[in-house]
């Protein structure tokens, strides 16, 4: 084992031992406190899994809703206590099955939903009082939330008895992603829209997930994610209050979603970094009272970069660590990638393995018995402070150039990112990092897991529905209610609510987005 420097991705260096001297300035009570209070540092919930365990909710989105649905079931009946849908890249940017765009991605990596029929498919038999539903969807946010709640209306289910999030995070999407459809304007406004219909129709609904996760999986550090991550929340609540909402009304409803990757100690330290930064920003930035306001609450997905095609019984393992990491590190809500992710969609004795892995954590290593139970550790405080330091720093570098939009605008974030990918990359082509079964440890024969695949007959069938669903629904009353959307956007009013008719008339997903497109446009970066 090699003597030398150790430092983390974010160039944070890690000594040999660390003990008072490396405390030196710690202050328990300003920089820990107690569970429960502010500055949050060891949890947001006094007792923390001691009153009740993290959400164990598996991603899942596959071809149509029907079959999302046989597997959400299949989850359900194993323990699983929470929904996360995965929709298709057509419904990620706005076109039905049946549209040319989509070719050759229907249901590829996630469900397609194209019309309300669709979201009753994907529901049937879900009572959507019971269950939370998390949503990763972003430039449609809008639209697919809008279709959860006119099923639970048909269900029979009351806006406030719903409960769960919609991602709703499209600044990260300039800057890693690409899932975003409008120029960044309009689509804060659909953002601040959402907060607002929500305030008045849903109020146990969580209105956006800002997420670090994808920036993460782009490449960059677990400092940079933090960073990046909260300078686009200041964003949200800067233009939400620009947008005259209250922050108390609002704050308590924002939510996070993070990745967690396999540097154990330094995860951890980024997640109570982050909550001790979020108590700051929203009661010293914005002048937040309500101390909900400033809980960073968030769910965590284990690292998808960090699984190999290359023995992927390896990401076992893998995802067994980091999923230790985001408990010890306090996320509320948590999903374990499955092993064969790597090379398509899970498949259900994979999703079977990753859910069983989250319940061996909660019920058989102890973990869930004290709360934040590396805390006080020298090693752990010391990387908790240097990580908040420097994630301060590069959010003090935003606000200069104002604020994340115009740093995602000006490109900054998106080459800060390409050029942490690099360094990683070279690092393990150099063999400097290790990856076991791919640059160390391989084996000259491999025995391909089964793979889940997609019948090109159920995307057939998929856009033949929506065509149906098309010709069988009252033509004038969707006209009407699209022209409603479209007369919306171009005034100041909130466009949820013209959304909402044109769904419930019949519109679709597609159609819908196309009456925004006609008035907004489309973002091309570098035009």
């Amino acid at each position: 084992m090699e003597q030398g420097r150790r430092e983390t991705d974010a160039g944070i260096e890690i000594k040999p031992i660390y003990g008072p001297d490396e405390a030196a300035g710690f202050d328990a009570e300003r920089d820990l406190g107690r569970p429960g209070e502010p500055p949050f540092t060891r949890g947001i919930y006094p007792t923390m899994y001691r009153g009740r365990l993290w959400t164990m909710r598996q991603y899942a989105g596959m071809g149509t809703a029907a079959q999302t649905n046989q597997r959400f079931r299949y989850l359900l009946d194993r323990g699983q206590t929470g929904l996360s849908i995965a929709f298709d890249l057509p419904t990620q940017m706005g076109y039905d099955s049946d549209h040319p765009r989509a070719e050759a991605e229907v249901g590829k990596t996630g469900v397609a939903i194209d019309s309300i029929e669709d979201m009753r498919r994907l529901l049937e038999g879900i009572p959507q009082d019971k269950v939370t539903t998390s949503m990763t969807i972003n430039a449609t946010a809008a639209i697919l939330l809008l279709l959860y709640e006119l099923v639970a209306e048909e269900q029979g289910v009351s806006p406030a008895a719903i409960g769960g999030t919609v991602q709703n995070d499209i600044l990260k999407e300039y800057a890693a992603r690409g899932t975003y459809i409008y120029p960044p304007k309009p689509s804060m406004r659909l953002i601040t829209d959402l907060f607002a219909y929500c305030r008045e129709r849903l109020p146990s609904w969580n209105t956006i997930s800002i997420s670090g996760y994808h920036m993460r999986e782009a490449g960059c550090t677990a400092v940079q994610e933090l960073a990046f991550t909260l300078s686009n929340a200041i964003g949200y609540v800067q233009a939400a209050l620009d947008a005259g909402l209250d922050i108390d009304e609002f704050g308590p409803r924002l939510s996070f979603f993070f990745a967690c990757h396999m540097a154990f100690f330094e995860e951890v330290a980024k997640f109570r970094a982050g909550r001790r930064m979020w108590a700051r920003i929203m009661t010293e930035r914005f002048g937040a009272k309500d101390p909900r306001s400033a809980m960073l609450r968030f769910h965590t997905q284990t690292g998808g970069v960090t699984l190999t095609a290359q023995q992927p019984q390896n990401n076992i393992a893998r995802t067994a660590y980091e999923a230790l990491a985001a408990v010890l590190g306090g996320t509320q809500s948590l999903h374990t990638n499955s092993f064969d992710e790597a090379l398509a969609l899970p498949t259900e004795h994979a999703v079977k393995i990753a859910l069983r892995t989250q319940q061996i954590l909660g019920y058989e290593t102890g973990t869930a018995d004290t709360v934040d139970p590396l805390g006080g550790s020298y090693f752990v405080e010391a990387l908790t402070n240097e990580t908040e330091a420097q994630a301060f720093e590069y959010i003090e570098k935003i606000d200069g150039m104002g604020g994340a939009v115009a740093a995602i605008e000006a490109g900054w974030i998106q080459d800060e990112i390409a050029e942490a990918a690099f360094r990683v990359q070279k690092a393990v082509e150099s063999g400097e990092r290790v990856l076991v079964g791919v640059n160390r440890y391989l084996e000259e024969v491999e025995t391909p897991p089964e793979i889940q695949r997609i019948d090109e007959a159920d995307v057939e069938a998929q856009k033949e529905r929506v065509r149906a669903f098309r010709a069988g629904r009252n033509q004038p009353a969707v006209a009407a209610a699209l022209r409603s959307v479209g007369q919306t956007a171009r005034s100041t009013g909130n466009l949820l609510h013209p959304m909402r008719e044109a769904l419930r008339a019949g519109a679709t997903l597609g159609e819908v987005s196309d009456a925004l497109r006609e008035v907004f446009g489309e973002y091309h970066p570098g035009r």
